[in-house]
């Protein structure tokens, strides 16, 4: 009997996932003769029955495709985002900072983030809920065999890989590139350490203040003659770290669209951090001088680039470089004398004494009211409760309202990268430290019995 006309259709993944996907098949198999195959561009088959299909078997496809069709495919389950990565799948095996920091910036545009840890880690106290937003959170012994089996069967469906392991574990833990590329060869593989996979340094332990120190970033920061600060900010981790390595991801991406293949990236913070001096070494190829903290063009030696308290005990930046910015607020001032002797080395000190009493006369409200329509760079030096109540930030969307799951909402940092097209979002607050486990599971096509079990041997 040929197929009815107007059937409906009912999708089946082509390669099986789960004990139902198999099932699905096995009874197609028993029903090959009476539905009409054809080929759909998601890797799936498109199923059309005929009235001839017996009523008992279809009352049993009816409940196995039902049960498959509410399953949230493992490759596709992004939500209502419009994001540029959204259809994208990565596994994070990294912790802290650095690599959670780079899972967060493919999360925020719409990729699907699943981060793997082993329980033992939790009682660190170190998951850093700001960082784990828009992500799902898996517990996973990798040291066991079940453990392994269970991420190669997300490693098959996966599109990126992170870790930030030292060079080695990985292979000790048999989540290796070669070991994962074997299975899914199209994978992209991204390792985020202090100091490279390769050099004499490649095993050393080390943490932001150690990278920032080794690579110079850190020898140029604070006071002269006095020891060098550390920012309060983890620039090594975020800069050196999660941004190269979500660009390395991004341009992987990109190379994969015209060629195919996946790829192996190796991010050194430490490198990362080297690639922030041009233009020190600009300088230093220009007078054949290193630059010292505290004191160079950049770094309070001139009046024209400086910090000034105010009379609250506040500061005020001035980033006047160009010549026009400065002669304006020299005028501004009533020293237009000064703005002829901008770089004067003899008149250095005169000047920096001229600005820090003249700032130091009024407060900073006062100066944000004088200066708003003068054309000069210059702004208050804000602290973090300021920025959060700041309208500019905003306006501009990067403090943001998220309810938690309980209700309650709070402010959160927002997406800095404004795309036109296919915006980010802060779409669901932080997973906490293994939520996501039995979801995952089930939507690997695990039984209750078998997630039970996994749970009761320490699998999660």
């Amino acid at each position: 009997m040929r197929p009815l006309k107007n059937a409906p259709f009912c999708p089946i993944p082509a390669s099986p996932m789960s004990g139902i996907c198999q099932q699905a098949q096995i009874l197609i198999l028993k029903i090959q003769n009476v539905f009409t195959p054809r080929a759909f561009p998601a890797g799936h088959l498109w199923l059309k029955f005929s009235p001839s299909l017996a009523l008992d078997k279809i009352e049993h496809f009816s409940k196995v495709s039902k049960i498959w069709c509410q399953m949230k495919s493992i490759e596709n389950k992004n939500g209502s985002n419009n994001g540029a990565l959204s259809g994208i799948l990565v596994l994070d095996l990294s912790r802290l900072l650095p690599g959670p920091f780079c899972s967060m910036i493919l999360a925020d545009h719409g990729a699907r983030v699943i981060s793997v840890e082993d329980k033992r880690f939790l009682s660190d106290d170190l998951f850093i809920s700001e960082v784990n937003r828009n992500k799902e959170h898996m517990s996973l012994n990798l040291k066991t065999q079940a453990g392994k089996e269970i991420f190669y069967r997300l490693v098959d469906k996966a599109d990126v890989l992170l870790e930030g392991f030292r060079p080695g574990v990985v292979h000790r833990l048999g989540v290796d590139y070669e070991t994962v590329r074997s299975i899914n060869p199209k994978i992209i593989y991204c390792s985020i350490t202090g100091y490279g996979q390769t050099g004499q340094h490649k095993n050393r332990a080390g943490h932001d203040v150690n990278f920032l120190g080794y690579s110079g970033v850190l020898d140029l920061m604070g006071e002269p003659d006095r020891p060098p600060s550390i920012p309060g900010v983890q620039i090594a981790d975020i800069a050196g770290g999660g941004m190269n390595a979500a660009i390395g991801v991004l341009l992987a991406l990109w190379a994969r669209e015209r060629t195919g293949k996946g790829q192996y990236i190796d991010i050194a913070m430490t490198d990362g951090m080297a690639s922030l001096l041009p233009l020190p070494l600009f300088f230093h190829q220009r007078t054949g001088d290193a630059l010292r903290r505290g004191d160079s063009l950049f770094s309070h030696r001139f009046a024209f680039y400086n910090t000034y308290e105010t009379a609250d005990g506040r500061y005020i930046s001035i980033g006047a470089v160009e010549h026009r910015f400065w002669k304006q607020l020299c005028e501004y001032l009533g020293v237009p004398e000064y703005a002829a002797l901008q770089h004067d080395e003899k008149c250095r000190e005169e000047i920096l004494d001229f600005m820090r009493t003249t700032f130091k006369k009024k407060t900073i409200s006062q100066w944000e009211t004088e200066l708003a329509g003068l054309d000069v760079c210059w702004g208050r030096i804000q602290n973090l409760k300021e920025v959060l109540e700041d309208p500019y930030f905003r306006e501009r969307e990067m403090v943001v309202d998220i309810r938690q799951k309980n209700g309650v909402e709070y402010k959160t940092l927002g997406v800095p990268i404004k795309l036109s097209e296919t915006s980010g979002s802060v779409r669901t607050p932080p997973v906490d430290f293994g939520e996501s486990t039995v979801p995952i599971l089930q939507e690997l096509g695990y039984t209750e019995n078998q997630i039970k079990s996994f749970a009761k041997k320490g699998i999660f």
